[in-house]
């Protein structure tokens, strides 16, 4: 996704913008084709969106030659940061509504929508070789445990859910984002995660899942906006359609997630 705008495709974009104003009696010109639509597009999505995101993003820039779709994937407290802090984006994807709020709040997103949701689920090793069950085992200690930092949308609702089953645990390592955790379980390196059930379907056979019935008290939904300083207007407003659409909803159920 490296791909530059061709310079036939910025000047179509620069006239666009040139059209006759309300009192020469001119027709409005028409909003531009998704030909048109072309330079960088850049969105800010949570970690556990990579997999669907990517793929969408090759669907978008595949109708639309002259777009570079580009993508920063990460916790989303640490997304919402940085838009508020002035990194230049065009669309904020969060895994939680809270961390929408942090940008809405500052003025900074436009309309956000749920789109999907998701629920924590246990990620062990291939094998499960520590047998575990269920929430229950986060609390022994011979275990090597990794969640989400608790300012992480998963690492909130690792928290909201380990209440909800009056489990204490002690990880042994707090995760940037879900992403990394999951990481962790694949390499061997713990015993058990508390990720989201799409993670573990993208892990493949690399980990199993553990289903646990308090999740369905912590179900995290997903918002997404253009930003109101986006770049690239047009291309984030067709993202956004684009993730809400027939298409969009059909792929990310596929990868686990639930949709509206």
């Amino acid at each position: 996704m490296s791909r530059r705008a061709p310079l036939g495709t910025v000047l179509v974009l620069l006239l666009a913008g040139c059209g006759g104003s309300a009192g020469d009696g001119a027709a409005a010109a028409p909003g531009p084709s998704a030909a048109e639509v072309g330079g960088p597009l850049t969105v800010f999505a949570a970690a556990s969106l990579t997999d669907v995101f990517t793929d969408l993003g090759e669907r978008f820039e595949a109708d639309r030659p002259g777009l570079d779709v580009q993508f920063n994937f990460a916790g989303s407290s640490a997304l919402a940061t940085q838009v508020t802090q002035g990194a230049p984006a065009d669309v904020f994807a969060s895994a939680n509504e809270a961390q929408m709020a942090v940008v809405a709040d500052a003025g900074l997103a436009d309309d956000p929508q749920v789109f999907a949701a998701n629920v924590p689920q246990i990620a062990v090793p291939a094998g499960n070789p520590a047998g575990v069950t269920g929430l229950a085992d986060l609390g022994r200690e011979e275990l090597t445990i990794a969640v989400c930092a608790p300012q992480v949308p998963c690492g909130a609702a690792a928290e909201d859910v380990l209440a909800a089953a009056g489990v204490t645990a002690a990880p042994d390592t707090l995760e940037e984002d879900v992403r990394a955790a999951l990481t962790k379980v694949e390499l061997g390196e713990v015993d058990a995660a508390l990720v989201y059930t799409t993670d573990v379907t993208a892990a493949g056979d690399a980990v199993e899942g553990i289903d646990v019935p308090e999740a369905e008290q912590v179900v995290n939904e997903y918002p997404i906006a253009a930003l109101a300083d986006a770049p690239n207007p047009e291309a984030a407003a067709a993202f956004v359609e684009l993730v809400r659409s027939e298409e969009g909803q059909q792929a990310l159920a596929d990868a686990g997630f639930r949709v509206p």
